[in-house]
């Protein structure tokens, strides 16, 4: 129970330990959420609605999927204690179809709430036969909640916070949603016909209909891509007025003459476009996408040689110390003709190792100095630094690039992703960035055969793979989860590395790399496999981003469908980097429909935009994008794909709004500014 305390006045900023029910350990959880206040609490929205107006009959509930029941209590046991210190309670209810047993475990007074002959909704797990079935700890409703509000939230929850819980601290709240201001100006709610702010919140927390429910996201979503887009205009602009690193445009020819292959068209192009704005009046800043395999780092090095001939220094920014080391080894190999000093800094490096690489970075002496988060920190100091590049963008979010750019006076910055959006969407969503698109391979590039197969198939599997491994190449085997997950049906890499990959090929050499290693230890077993130390890789998809080992033929993914056909995409692109014929296998026990049409898909192209497009249609944009991966501050409610027309509509709206208030310090703006600033304070972006 809280404590006795005196309350607070009321108001948004008040902290949340102060409402009624909630003491420091439940404070404590909603801290975990990223709820600090009233007004957080207010604005924590469901993330799906339990509809409770379409109830099953008992016989025809879908089997062991979460649904409602309608049925009668008929009867009712009394409190029992069972093995493990756990208590349990049982009811039985009923229709004209079948009969539902209803249990309760650690929660002894569950059915006390329940009248004999009074029927209820029951809404959980349906399992059991087509006579009788059961349910577990189901959620109950009466007939007259249902009829007051049909439509029940789910809340984002966590650990000792369940989305009942988080419910009835909200149903407090709503009487006094007026709490939060209003930040629209009335003329933007009557243009785009919005519920105001506190009737919006009301009505998602405990909407009537399906019709009040999307109005009021509709408002809410309106709300938050406008201030997005507030930000991102203004990061824009703020780009055009600062003086970039100024630059002569230069002829590439030099450096495609370097090289002992031709540029396809696709990257001449794109570095025409990037050299083009390294030589304009403002700092670039240019998003480069393209497929896996299409070419992005080649087309980076063109503009580092670009600005080193200028006279500056460049810099590369990668996601992990893999990675960074292979762009190391390949970039210096590529600008060796040109006698330009590369080096290396990572937060793995020996203190007397990276006191020497700083040192050179200080006094000019690095021309190129590429390296992970390490090259953020404070003690590096450029002498010169006239381009950054961020490879992988969506693993860095908007403050990164704001660090990075902040290590000189306006540097050009070139972000480069291979995750494939479409340009419209991509112009609104990196509204600060101009955007180039590889569209092409280079020639060589060997094609993956994919084939999807079930766990059965496994045996044959590797008995493929030995064949590869004889032949003298190298494999790739992935899993999904480090732990163990039984509920959702995960191997463990640790546990498959032991029981499956060991015993089917005892002959083989294989290695494990995942995440929870350290650093020196993940670069050891990577660059054993690239030596052709280690005949097979099992591992976590930390092997997704840019590894290159052409002598690698095959990728086996474990529980393919528990990834996005854009990671799936990503993991093939792994292999097919040599001459010999590459194959990935989509291993799957799923028997959703859906999920083999999905897997199906990948096998029948090879083209990273078809992929990403399949995905956004049939998967929705949080698996598309996976982990914040468009690299933008975290949003509450709008989803940047599905809402594609709404962020249009907000993107028309800011521009419009800052060419009247840039400085947003209008009086009815204030509010709108101070949503900004909260946005984008973890981004760091508007320093």
């Amino acid at each position: 129970m809280p404590e006795n305390r005196a309350l607070p006045p009321l108001c948004a900023d008040t902290p949340v330990r102060y409402l009624k029910g909630v003491g420091p350990k439940t404070a404590a959880r909603f801290e975990k959420l990223g709820i600090l206040t009233l007004a957080g609490l207010l604005c924590h929205y469901p993330r799906k609605y339990q509809d409770f107006s379409h109830p099953y009959g008992i016989a025809e509930a879908p089997f062991d999927t979460e649904c409602v029941i309608r049925a009668e209590v008929m009867a009712k046991q009394g409190l029992r204690h069972i093995s493990g210190g756990r208590s349990l309670v049982r009811a039985t209810a009923g229709d004209e179809t079948a009969v539902l047993e209803i249990s309760w475990f650690n929660n002894p007074y569950a059915a006390d709430r329940l009248e004999l002959g009074q029927s209820y909704y029951f809404e959980g797990l349906a399992e059991g036969s087509m006579l009788r079935r059961r349910m577990i700890n189901p959620i109950v409703r009466t007939e007259a909640q249902v009829c007051a509000a049909p439509l029940m939230a789910v809340y984002p929850q966590t650990e000792g916070l369940s989305s009942g819980q988080i419910a009835k601290c909200i149903a407090q709240l709503l009487p006094h949603a007026e709490l939060l201001p209003e930040p629209l100006p009335a003329e933007m709610l009557q243009k785009y016909r919005l519920l105001g702010k506190a009737e919006a919140v009301r009505a998602i927390h405990c909407p009537r209909s399906e019709e009040e429910a999307y109005a009021a996201r509709r408002r809410l979503i309106y709300e938050e891509l406008l201030i997005l887009q507030l930000g991102i205009v203004r990061m824009k602009e703020r780009n055009v007025t600062a003086a970039g690193a100024p630059m002569r445009e230069i002829s590439p020819a030099p450096f495609w003459r370097s090289l002992p292959f031709a540029p396809t068209r696709a990257q001449r192009n794109a570095a025409a476009e990037i050299l083009a704005g390294m030589a304009g009046p403002h700092p670039m800043n240019r998003l480069l996408q393209g497929d896996v395999g299409s070419g992005k780092t080649l087309v980076a090095a063109a503009a580092i040689w670009a600005a080193v001939q200028n006279g500056y220094q460049a810099a590369l920014l990668a996601p992990t110390e893999i990675l960074a080391a292979q762009h190391a080894e390949t970039l210096s190999k590529t600008l060796a003709p040109f006698n330009i000093r590369v080096a290396l800094l990572t937060g793995g490096m020996r203190a007397a190792e990276k006191r020497t690489t700083l040192s050179a970075v200080r006094a000019g002496e690095a021309d190129l100095v590429i390296g992970t988060h390490a090259l953020l920190s404070q003690g590096v100091e450029f002498a010169r630094l006239g381009l950054a590049v961020i490879d992988e963008q969506h693993r860095f979010g908007v403050r990164q690039r704001g660090l990075l750019a902040e290590k000189a006076k306006a540097p050009h910055l070139l972000v480069m992703s291979a995750t494939p959006i479409p340009r419209t969407l991509g112009l609104l969503l990196y509204g600060d960035l101009e955007i180039s698109v590889l569209d092409e391979l280079p020639p060589g590039r060997t094609p993956v055969k994919t084939r999807y197969i079930n766990g059965a198939r496994r045996k044959d599997l590797y008995g493929f793979l030995a064949q590869e491994i004889v032949a003298g190449h190298q494999v790739y085997i992935v899993c999904p989860a480090i732990e163990e997950n039984p509920a959702l049906g995960l191997s463990a890499v640790k546990t498959y590395y032991e029981q499956t990959a060991k015993a089917l090929l005892p002959a083989a050499r294989i290695g494990l790399l995942h995440g929870k290693l350290k650093p020196k230890e993940k670069a050891a077993v990577m660059e054993d496999f690239k030596a052709g130390r280690l005949d097979a890789l099992v591992s976590t998809t930390v092997i997704e981003v840019g590894v290159d080992v052409p002598n690698a033929t095959v990728m086996v993914i474990e529980n393919a469908e528990r990834y996005g056909l854009s990671a799936l995409h990503q993991l093939r692109g792994r292999v097919g980097r040599g001459a010999a014929e590459s194959w990935c296998f989509l291993v799957s026990d799923h028997e959703s429909d859906a999920v083999k049409e999905r897997l199906h898909f990948l096998c029948g192209t090879a083209d990273g935009f078809a992929v990403a497009q399949y995905d956004l249609e049939h998967r929705g944009p949080g698996d598309f994008f996976g982990s914040r991966q468009h690299g933008l501050p975290d949003l509450q409610i709008a989803d940047l794909m599905t809402d594609s027309r709404t962020l249009q509509a907000a993107q028309s709206e800011a521009i419009a709004l800052l060419a009247d208030d840039p400085a947003l310090c209008a009086p009815g703006h204030a509010l709108l500014a101070q949503g900004v600033a909260s946005l984008f304070e973890k981004a760091g972006a508007l320093n």
